[in-house]
This record gives C-alpha cells, sequence and structure tokens, in this order.
C-alpha cells in the first residue's frame, strides 16, 4: 500500500470519517470528485418469506489497462445466481465468486472485462446477483420490510407483485413497472452512507404500468469546464449510456450544447465516432447494434462553447445557464471563489479549482443555474 494511503487510513488522519466512541461524527476529507459515483443498484425485492433481493448492478472501472472489475458481497449477505454480462454487446462475461480472505462471509465477484479499459475509455460490466440476508429483508407480520444502508448513489427499489408501499423513509420517485410492480427510485447526492427504511403490505389492487421513467437510472452527467470569464469560452465534457435499440445513437443533448470542435468517443473502447445529420438531430453509427435491453452505448461528447451568460459583472464571475439532465458539474477558473450557487450543490475543489456540483433531483430534464463568484485577493486576471 502506498505510503500516502496508510496515513490516511492511520491514527495521525484528521478526516477518517466514521463515528468515535461516543457516537460523535468524524470529519470526511474535503471533496474532491467532480461527480457522484456513477455506478446503478436496483433492489428487486423476492417473495415474501423467502428473505431474498434480486440485484441488478451496473459497476465501472476507470484505471487504463485493468482486465477485470471487482464487486464485494456485503458481509453477512448470501449471494447466489450471479450472472455477469458485458453491456456493449449484451453477451456473458466470464468471472469467478470467491472468498476474500480468511472471513467465510467475505465474498467478491471478479468479472473479466471484455477488453483491457482503453486509455481515455471505461470498462463496464451489468452483474445480476441474488443475496439473502434476513437482516435486510423481514417480516412483520404479513409485511415486509425492508432495511440497507446505502452508499450507492443512483437507486432503485421494486416491490414483489402483490404488495404496495406502507412507507418508505426516503424522498423517492415512486412510479409502476411495464409488468405492474412498484419501484421506488431516488438518488443519494452525497454518496455516503443513507439508511433506507421501506414497510410494504398485501393488496389487492391491480397496478397498470405509469409512463414515469427512472429519472435516476438515467447516467448522464456534464461537465462545464470555465475558461476566463472575459472570454465566455466554456470546455464542455458530457457522458451518458443510451439504451435505445437500433444501429445508431442519437446525439439529442447537441440540441442545448452548440459545441465547436466536437469530438464524439466510444467509451467501450475509446474509439472515435463520426457525428453524422440524422433529421433534426446529429447522430453516430454504432458498431455494435442494440437489439436488446442488456446493452447499451456508452458514450463522451466533447467540445466548446461560447456562452454570453457567462461573464464578469461588476467584478464577479457569473455563470447564468439553463442546465440539462440529472448531474451537472461546474468547475470555476483557477482563482476564484464561490460566493452563490441558486439551486442546491455541492461545493468542492479539484486540482486548485473551486466546483460546484448540482444534482437535479426533480423530474423536469432542465432547470436555469447561476453561480457566481470572486476572484481572491492578488490573483492576476
Amino acid at each position: 500500500m502506498p505510503a500516502q494511503q496508510k496515513g490516511q487510513r492511520g491514527a495521525n488522519n484528521p478526516f477518517p470519517g466514521g463515528t468515535n466512541p461516543d457516537g460523535s461524527l468524524r470529519p470526511t476529507p474535503p471533496v474532491n470528485r467532480l461527480f457522484s459515483q456513477d455506478a446503478y443498484t436496483e433492489y428487486a425485492i423476492l417473495a415474501p418469506g423467502t428473505e431474498q433481493f434480486r440485484i441488478r448492478f451496473w459497476p465501472e472501472e476507470t484505471r487504463p489497462g485493468s482486465t477485470e472489475l471487482v464487486n464485494a458481497t456485503r458481509g453477512g449477505s448470501e449471494g447466489s445466481d450471479i450472472e455477469v454480462y458485458d453491456p456493449r454487446t449484451g453477451k456473458p462475461l466470464k468471472f469467478t465468486y470467491q472468498q476474500v480472505g480468511d472471513d467465510p462471509e467475505n465474498h467478491a465477484i471478479h468479472a473479466t472485462l471484455p477488453i483491457p479499459v482503453p486509455d481515455g475509455g471505461i470498462g463496464r460490466v451489468l452483474i445480476y446477483k441474488t443475496y439473502k440476508d434476513p437482516r435486510t429483508c423481514m417480516m412483520h407480520g404479513d409485511d415486509i420490510v425492508w432495511v440497507r444502508s446505502l452508499s450507492g448513489y443512483r437507486l432503485g427499489v421494486v416491490l414483489p407483485k402483490g404488495f404496495s408501499f406502507l412507507s418508505s423513509n426516503v424522498a423517492a420517485q415512486l412510479t409502476t413497472t411495464a409488468d405492474g410492480l412498484l419501484k421506488l427510485a431516488f438518488a443519494n447526492p452525497s454518496g455516503q452512507s443513507n439508511p433506507v427504511t421501506i414497510h410494504a403490505r398485501p393488496t389487492t389492487a391491480k397496478f397498470a404500468p405509469v409512463p414515469y421513467t427512472d429519472m435516476f437510472f438515467d447516467d448522464i452527467k456534464t461537465l462545464y469546464d470555465l475558461d476566463a470569464p472575459e472570454t465566455h469560452a466554456i470546455r464542455v465534457d458530457q457522458t451518458y449510456s443510451d439504451f435505445r435499440k437500433g444501429a445508431k445513437a442519437m446525439l439529442d443533448s447537441l440540441t442545448y450544447l452548440q459545441l465547436n470542435d466536437l469530438k464524439v468517443i466510444d467509451l467501450d473502447t475509446a474509439k472515435p465516432l463520426m457525428p453524422v445529420k440524422d433529421g433534426k438531430v446529429m447522430a453516430v453509427k454504432l458498431e455494435v447494434p442494440i437489439v436488446d435491453d442488456r446493452q447499451s452505448a456508452h458514450i463522451r461528447i466533447g467540445g466548446t462553447l461560447k456562452d454570453s451568460g457567462y461573464q464578469i459583472q461588476n467584478g464577479d464571475l457569473v455563470f447564468d445557464r439553463t442546465l440539462h439532465g440529472l448531474r451537472n458539474t461546474v468547475l470555476l477558473p483557477a482563482g476564484w471563489e464561490v460566493s452563490a450557487v441558486s439551486q442546491s450543490g455541492t461545493i468542492g475543489m479539484y486540482q486548485g479549482r473551486a466546483f460546484v456540483a448540482l444534482i437535479n433531483l426533480n423530474a423536469e430534464t432542465n432547470y436555469r443555474v447561476t453561480i457566481h463568484a470572486t476572484r481572491r485577493t492578488g490573483e492576476s486576471k
């Protein structure tokens, strides 16, 4: 283990997180991630009394050259019925499920990636697994009680057929799936541990599908990397997955991102994709067409834009723009300190530059954001 990591985990670490023996909180390190973690996790509670739930999980591996992705089973949860797929092709991937260390309760999936993670790309897999955990999934009379500490960012919980929600302690979007099951969808913006308790009761009600898509399943994220405000110039980097079936992917976001020097990348391979006009929008041809629900295209769009809403006002930097999608991060130029944000956001530092990470927890696809920042004394213009 590198010396820096040892220091971070050792007794001299001033920001260890967790709790002290008296239950008081210990500080965590300053925020330095431009975006919350990327994995999506769905928990489908199985038949009452089985103490089981089926997990659908999309983790990612970003380290170039990595040949496998490791997903650990939480201690005390018994894993079974594991399936691992390549999201690009939908084909099964090789994996092992083995004990970790000396504790027989600790196991991990080691999934072999289709190719080593390319420089500039991202490795990803789709994992299905069933957990049996009486501490998490239990009965109270005829009611199901599901309780779990969730540290994932984008999450969903699905009830079994014949059950309705009695209560949930998290603010969430509620919808009915195509097969008539009730589903909660929610985000955990901090990415830290979030205790969730759901009570569900038997019902004779028959639920018809409702056309509310799970807004937190959408993995789109957009980085606005600001140049000096006098230039009105912004470097944009956007990544997302497209699940729509067909041999091409539509670049819908180019309708609101008027990008110069446009580049489109297939993140699974790091190969460039050539955008072409397709009706009123731009599209790219996919090397592997999407034909089933396990497949998706993983795309990065990059370029620059000029925005008059990004400017200097009375000596302050002002970023004023309508943003789209679930996650948007605005990275300020060096030397500027955030002084006001019109929407809820997380403040952090990335390579010496302040940023504001915004999470759109409402179903509207766009919302206006204004950020003000003040130059540090002595910083050159």
